[in-house]
């Protein structure tokens, strides 16, 4: 698809890969819708970048239909809907509460079941679109303290393949990108320091990574994308 004509909804937008892909995109000539849980913060960054900003809470499927709405309004329709809003979590399976649990799934998997059931309709109806889903390594190697977090991206990697057998004949293309460790607000929230941080990914690298997906003609389509720092 060509980029500069491409009308985007991005959850998760106001900080690290989110941040990051709407700035990137929006410099190709995208039009860019974001949201984020905080009012101040989405303001700040659609100012910034010159692209539309809604407060939602994508667990919340209120929230979800009324982004949508907005979305379609103030872009004319819609090419592509980014699930990246997410959660971190470390946590070993003896000290993971059921609500700890719970709220990671919601944000995680369940936000973006709720935005790719929405968004699938309206690709269904003009037979095409995109939905980029934002996992994780995690849900290709588990790790120690994981289950919540590892759990939720591994669901979103079941997600990724039931919406490519089922939406590749409406011409929509469903891809998924898997980063390892890069460096965000997201992993300082969960008390994860990093020690040579020079040498590890950074938002750029994965919103690169999206840009380019999206970027092949649409007669083709990247199913996954696992995404490495080279000398970590």
């Amino acid at each position: 698809m060509e980029i500069k004509n491409a009308r985007i909804l991005l959850t998760g937008g106001t900080t690290g890969i989110g941040y990051e892909t709407a700035k990137l995109l929006s410099t190709q000539g995208a039009k860019v819708v974001i949201c984020g849980r905080s009012e101040e913060s989405v303001n700040s960054v659609a100012k910034e970048l010159g692209i539309f900003g809604i407060k939602a809470d994508v667990s919340q499927e209120a929230d979800v239909e009324r982004m949508f709405a907005y979305a379609l309004e103030n872009l004319g329709g819609l090419d592509v809907l980014i699930n990246n809003a997410g959660l971190g979590f470390m946590g070993s399976l003896l000290e993971t509460s059921s609500e700890d649990f719970i709220k990671i799934w919601e944000t995680n998997t369940k936000s973006a079941f709720l935005c790719g059931k929405l968004a699938a309709k309206h690709f269904i109806e003009q037979q095409s679109g995109n939905i980029v889903n934002i996992s994780s390594m995690g849900a290709v190697r588990g790790f120690a303290n994981g289950s919540a977090y590892v759990s939720s991206k591994a669901a979103m990697s079941g997600l990724t393949l039931c919406w490519q057998a089922e939406l590749r004949k409406h011409n929509i293309r469903v891809m998924q990108v898997n980063p390892s460790e890069v460096i965000t607000p997201f992993a300082e929230k969960i008390g994860h320091q990093s020690v040579d941080t020079e040498k590890k990914l950074k938002g750029l690298e994965i919103a690169q990574v999206i840009v380019a997906m999206l970027a092949l003609n649409n007669i083709a389509f990247i199913p996954e994308a696992n995404v490495w720092a080279t000398n970590p």
